[in-house]
């Protein structure tokens, strides 16, 4: 079984039943973190150490206070911990159900497990934890399994999921234009980010800008 766990979950209530979970299988050392932050400083300090830890346990949303913050979310997290530790062992604990969102995070992220919170999620931990050390790969809750099997979504590319969010802050086509040309990102011309927006209106049967980004937003693209 794992040895050293480090589980990123900002309610003391939900960290302190997925420590006694964790504790019930034999885990000795467990470390916790309220703040995605002090998560990755622990992670930086355990590999300096040469102990770095075998699993890591996040939640994806994190609520902002007083405090201020470089990583704001679970996803953030995670990308950040990988690049310095490409194969520590990930298990995402969240609440989040939409399929994009979920799929990314093991495709774009390569999580281990998607593990969905509610009534009987403990006992669905355990056993996520037990078959990511087992070495299965793609463990994900039962209600959420239809997540990776969704194909509806395996035409939307990076570059759409950017135009959706500026379009969801309000901007025009011209300031797009002009945000994706600083950015070094292509194409941004007018006439090719307006039929990209057609196309994208077409592929989710959206009637105009506004029902796309409320399309974009249920299926968690923005």
């Amino acid at each position: 079984m794992f040895q050293k766990v480090l589980v990123a979950e900002d309610l003391d209530s939900i960290s302190i039943a997925v420590v006694q979970a964790i504790e019930d299988l034999g885990i000795t050392e467990i470390h916790h973190a309220k703040y995605c932050d002090d998560a990755l400083l622990k992670v930086k300090k355990a590999i300096k150490d040469k102990r770095p830890y075998d699993l890591l346990i996040s939640d994806l949303s994190f609520k902002t206070d007083h405090r201020e913050t470089q990583l704001n979310s679970g996803d953030e997290l995670i990308a950040a911990v990988k690049k310095l530790q490409p194969t520590i062992k990930t298990v995402v604990f969240s609440i989040e159900d939409k399929s994009f969102r979920i799929k990314s995070l093991f495709n774009d992220l390569g999580i281990n497990a998607y593990v969905a919170k509610g009534r009987n999620s403990i006992p669905e931990l355990i056993k996520a934890i037990k078959s990511v050390f087992a070495n299965n790969s793609k463990i994900i809750s039962p209600e959420l399994s239809h997540a990776l099997r969704d194909k509806s979504l395996i035409e939307i590319e990076t570059y759409d999921i950017m135009l959706l969010k500026s379009l969801s802050k309000g901007l025009t086509v011209d300031e797009i234009g002009l945000d994706f040309k600083n950015s070094g990102i292509i194409p941004n011309g007018g006439s090719s980010l307006e039929k990209r927006i057609s196309k994208l209106k077409i592929f989710f049967k959206a009637n105009n800008n506004v029902h796309l980004i409320a399309i974009a937003k249920d299926l968690g693209l923005v």
